[in-house]
């Protein structure tokens, strides 16, 4: 997994999930306590309400992105983005300050003025978003949703059978096209997937968040670090029949689940308590193995669905359902190191995909037998005895 700079703060599974407090500068949003369009009363909040309270980011929106809004033009934000310039530069805490725009010119007029990362919630519909990120070095928040700056999160509204194919839209699933919309125009070095938990769009359900919720952990195929907004969301409120201003626990718990599926940022209005649950969620979601030195990676693999997503990641066939305990990614072989990794992956009984890098697969007892039947370079050798001793 990737890990990504954002102006000096760590995010990926080498650090501890940061948390991102909400600041919102629109009369539109929801949720009022967020509110401010005073920047002195907002600096106020962003120093006693999020930074003291534990945020690491700090994200400012400028307009609602409730679908029953008018979706404002990019003029409208830039004269909004002066309260939230002025905000920053009242604040006296240290943290990250991230602006949640659609739009490229709003983004650049907001890293001139000090602000450290974009979240950008149409996934990069605007095309010169990612250049304008790749220039200032910035982190940038990519939220899975339609090429169409009008319908953020949308995915199910995007003609995936002309994007894709005919066959693969028919046969696809909700989570399918969060994937696939993540993909679309591409990904910086520095971003974070957002997989879209909420009521983007009339034909997003409930459902659908549990089920992506669920799989959460399949995203890491990915290769970047995974942002999710899931605060008092009506997918878990749904589920303990509990209204916004009673969901705080069911958010909480959420939270904790959230980053034992592979979470780096978790986006909240209840900073200081959902410091707390990702403490929890940190404490026990156990590491991963990985030896930068060698190469080699384990892979976040519980399920047949995880396996195929990386496999498909580098461009490798391989049987999902084969089943497997393990997984582990290795890069940098030769030509005949990879020849020799494949006969003795079939002695030893151990899944070994030749894509543009080398997966495997296998219980510990077979990736064991695989240090005893290798017979090629010493750096091969190195690695799968790694391997058999760590599992």
């Amino acid at each position: 997994m990737q890990n990504v700079d954002a102006a000096g703060l760590g995010i990926g599974d080498d650090c501890p999930t940061r948390i991102m407090g909400v600041l919102n500068i629109s009369q539109e949003s929801p949720y009022k306590p967020s509110v401010f369009n005073d920047h002195g009363e907002a600096a106020a909040y962003v120093d006693e309400q999020l930074i003291d309270e534990g945020a690491d980011i700090v994200d400012i929106g400028l307009e609602s992105a409730n679908k029953r809004f008018e979706v404002l033009p990019a003029q409208a934000e830039l004269d909004r983005l002066e309260t939230a310039i002025e905000t920053i530069e009242s604040v006296s805490g240290d943290t990250v300050y991230s602006i949640e725009t659609r739009y490229h010119e709003v983004a650049e007029a907001a890293m001139a003025a000090g602000f450290d990362m974009v979240n950008d919630i149409c996934g990069f519909a605007d095309p010169k978003m990612p250049e304008v990120c790749r220039e200032y070095d910035v982190a940038v928040g990519k939220m899975a949703s339609p090429p169409d700056l009008e319908r953020p999160g949308a995915v199910e509204e995007t003609d995936w059978a002309s994007r894709k194919s005919p066959e693969w839209a028919a046969q696809a699933d909700y989570v399918d096209q969060v994937y696939e919309a993540l993909t679309q125009n591409g990904l910086t070095d520095k971003t974070l997937i957002d997989p879209a938990f909420g009521g983007w769009s009339e034909a997003q359900t409930a459902e659908d968040d549990r089920e992506t919720f669920r799989r959460l952990r399949e995203f890491r195929a990915l290769d970047q670090p995974i942002l999710i907004s899931i605060n008092r969301k009506n997918f878990l409120r749904g589920l303990a029949d509990r209204s916004t201003e009673a969901a705080l626990p069911v958010s909480l718990a959420a939270t904790s689940m959230a980053i034992e599926r592979g979470a780096h940022v978790v986006r909240t209005h209840d900073v200081a308590e959902t410091l707390d649950a990702a403490k929890i969620g940190d404490a026990f979601a156990g590491d991963l193995l990985r030896d930068d030195e060698l190469a080699v990676e384990e892979l976040d693999v519980r399920s047949a669905a995880d396996v195929a997503r990386h496999a498909a990641a580098v461009d490798a066939d391989v049987d999902p359902d084969a089943g497997t305990m393990r997984a582990f990614e290795l890069r940098g072989l030769d030509t005949d190191a990879r020849a020799a990794l494949l006969a003795a992956g079939a002695d030893a009984n151990v899944t070994v995909v030749d894509g543009r890098n080398i997966l495997l697969f296998g219980t510990p007892a077979a990736l064991d037998r695989l240090s005893d039947v290798v017979s090629t370079s010493e750096v091969l050798a190195d690695v799968v005895t790694w391997i058999a001793n760590e599992v």
